[in-house]
């Protein structure tokens, strides 16, 4: 399997997960953010520590041959796609003390993993999350100190996220009977390629889904933007300053021409995966009317019951994680209990930041041609992600429904 045809099914696999989430009735008057990226490397690691019906039936959703062939992958990611961009000079700082324009796009993407103390991992399971995943391990004491694990795994996944995610495990959710903790956390903050500027930001109206509308802060540009029109939707790019050759990091907006059309739109990109290959924009376009809002978007999410429905199972119930401790009597007993998954982004004029941090308890079992001239109103729920665009790596998927909800 080559490295494209594993980029084009990790966004298959995210635009499935985006679509079902979407198509959520408990979810369906709420902005939604989050990264599909980060939950698949979780559970990369997790089919890394599996077997028989178990390990297939991860595989199967992550559409990988392999194992080697999944952690290879991620390998490749961790290695050239999200590897820190940030000069160890030049941390990534608050987003309200942004530096100036010219600084790279900051990028941390991390791995951890926890142990219980008294187990020991299959010297296969080390080396691979060693050294495919990069991850940090930690031998702790699950069954007297719970609470204190929780607060380790805690603060590190806040000081991972530059501080934007915090206490993603709630109080109980560590216990005697956890055995592993597996975590991912991802942060991001790119400065627009071109700034907007502050003094040309004003409110219009947003129109939600219920018809009503609400004042909303607009930004702004008569700068010529990278635009494509479709018959029933329009999509905008958004490139941000690049730190290097290797990499091009791009927001997406999907904007449906109808004001009540987003759920027609999510379904269709995500059955249209040709769609993010070959018809994105890639020239600009003068635009006539142009306006994006501004918006920040905290979102939490339990996800074990969404990926049963989407048909991985057996880890929660039928074990299967065999090769992750040399005791065989704990590994046949071993599942995953829950999996936590929290996401914030930030839109402003000057450019985004964003993170992301997924976290698994396990536990013992107790197009038409496009005119030279366009308009691009945001001015109604839309869909957004954050991308890479050498390869199509998608970090981000985001839901608008109301630029005033965060």
């Amino acid at each position: 399997m080559d490295l494209r045809e594993s980029i084009t099914n990790q966004t298959n696999v995210s635009l499935s997960i985006a679509n079902h989430l979407f198509s959520k009735q408990s979810h369906q008057d709420k902005n939604v953010v989050f990264s599909p990226l980060s939950l698949q490397v979780v559970l990369s690691i997790i089919a890394a520590g599996s077997d028989g019906p178990t390990r297939q039936q991860l595989l199967d959703f992550l559409r990988f041959k392999s194992t080697d062939h999944l952690n290879s992958f991620v390998s490749h990611l961790l290695s050239v796609i999200l590897k820190n961009v940030t000069p160890s000079h030049q941390p990534c700082l608050p987003f309200l003390e942004a530096a100036p324009p010219t600084t790279p796009v900051c990028l941390s993407f991390a791995n951890g993993v926890w142990v219980e103390q008294s187990l020991t991992l299959q010297s296969s399971f080390k080396q691979i999350v060693a050294t495919e995943y990069k991850a940090t391990l930690a031998f702790v004491d699950f069954q007297n100190k719970a609470d204190e694990v929780t607060n380790e795994v805690n603060l590190w996944v806040e000081k991972e996220t530059n501080g934007l995610i915090k206490e993603i495990l709630p109080q109980g959710s560590v216990h005697n009977l956890t055995r592993l903790i597996f975590a991912n956390a991802l942060y991001f903050k790119g400065v627009w390629d071109y700034p907007f500027f502050d003094q040309e930001t004003k409110n219009y109206d947003f129109h939600l889904l219920n018809g009503s509308s609400v004042k909303v802060p607009f930004m702004t540009s008569k700068k010529n933007q990278f635009i494509r029109a479709f018959n029933d939707f329009k999509v905008l790019r958004v490139p941000y300053q690049q730190g290097d050759d290797q990499r091009k990091f791009s927001m997406y907006f999907f904007l449906p021409n109808a004001k009540d059309g987003l759920s027609a739109l999510v379904e269709n990109v995500a059955s249209e995966s040709e769609l993010l290959d070959h018809k994105l924009p890639l020239d600009k376009v003068e635009v006539g009317d142009f306006r994006i809002p501004r918006f920040n978007i905290s979102f939490e999410l339990e996800t074990s019951d969404m990926l049963k429905e989407l048909g991985v199972v057996l880890p929660f119930y039928g074990g299967g994680l065999t090769k992750l401790v040399y005791d065989s009597k704990v590994s046949e007993e071993l599942h995953v209990s829950e999996i936590f998954h929290k996401s914030f982004i930030k839109v402003n004029e000057n450019g985004t930041e964003a993170a992301a941090a997924t976290v698994v308890t396990i536990e013992l079992q107790c197009a038409r041609n496009v005119p030279t001239r366009l308009d691009f109103v945001a001015d109604h729920p839309f869909l957004f992600m954050i991308r890479e665009d050498i390869t199509g790596t998608i970090l981000f998927v985001g839901l608008v429904l109301n630029p005033l909800a965060e």
